[in-house]
């Protein structure tokens, strides 16, 4: 087994079977074993439960969650990181490897309640709202995002990183920032600082209207523009302007608002009034 704290032992398992990082998966290590029982407590699992676990790498993560005597089902793309994880962890009953991209493999997989990735820049995103919008809602998910990322996700409406991805996140989980994660605790250092973040799933009964998600994406699609039109451009009738004013009304919403100054509740009343007026 690989001395996950020492980045000498790293180096030399990666040259033993010939691996290298692949700068385009965002690929780091995290060295720190401090920060890697965080991550692992803050899930707060229970012996004999199932994690989803995105991008393992080399496995050391895996190895402490498979150590709480968790089942543990493991995506990862890299060849020769998938190769390793085999030679460490095959022969464990409780470990499922999972190989490919992860975009065409979770939705293929059996549900899983709890997550557990440090997910690289160029997925991070994009990963979390593809579960919500096709409506994977996990019960708890630690992630390691970078900073920028994590300050979007949890951003309140009128600030600068409030997006149509904090609403996304805010529409399907309680966002709680946990630590900041300095380049240092990674293998290679990475130039920016990271940030764990807990997801917990609201309402399991609440279900948003089936045009929510794309009217998100509409309101914020042109931020300096005000709502009225920007939510003109979501209809294709004869007269979406008039049509647009007339749902702001029903909704007691000023059409002048940037989308950036409103919140969920908001968010939610114009979908439903949208969907209740048939105009989707």
């Amino acid at each position: 087994m690989i001395n996950y704290n020492s980045v000498t032992e790293i180096k030399k398992f990666l040259e033993e079977n010939n691996l290298g990082m692949r700068k385009k998966l965002g690929q780091n290590f995290l060295i720190n074993p401090h920060v890697r029982q965080s991550l692992v407590s803050a899930l707060n699992l229970q012996a004999g439960e199932t994690v989803w676990e995105i991008g393992p790498g080399l496995g050391a993560m895996t190895k402490l969650l498979l150590e709480n005597n968790l089942n543990v089902r493991a995506f990862e793309i890299d060849k020769g990181f998938i190769n390793a994880l085999v030679k460490l962890f095959s022969e464990n009953k409780n470990f499922t490897l999972i190989e490919g991209d992860v975009f065409a493999t979770w939705p293929r997989q059996p549900s899983s309640q709890y997550l557990l990735g440090n997910l690289p820049y160029n997925i991070a995103a994009r990963l979390l709202a593809d579960f919500i919008e096709k409506e994977r809602f996990l019960t708890r998910m630690v992630v390691t995002v970078q900073l920028e990322v994590a300050k979007r996700m949890a951003a309140s409406p009128g600030s600068a990183d409030y997006s149509s991805f904090s609403v996304l996140c805010a529409s399907a989980y309680r966002i709680k920032p946990l630590m900041i994660i300095k380049g240092a605790s990674f293998y290679p250092k990475p130039n920016v600082d990271s940030q764990a973040i807990l997801l917990e799933r609201k309402d399991e009964t609440a279900k948003q209207p089936l045009c929510f998600y794309p009217l998100i994406r509409q309101l914020f699609s042109s931020r300096r523009k005000m709502i009225k039109n920007n939510l003109a451009g979501f209809f294709r009738n004869n007269s979406p302007a008039e049509t647009a004013i007339l749902v702001l009304d029903k909704c007691s919403i000023d059409g002048n608002k940037r989308a950036e100054n409103l919140h969920l509740a908001d968010f939610t009343l114009l979908a439903k009034t949208i969907e209740d007026m048939g105009l989707y």
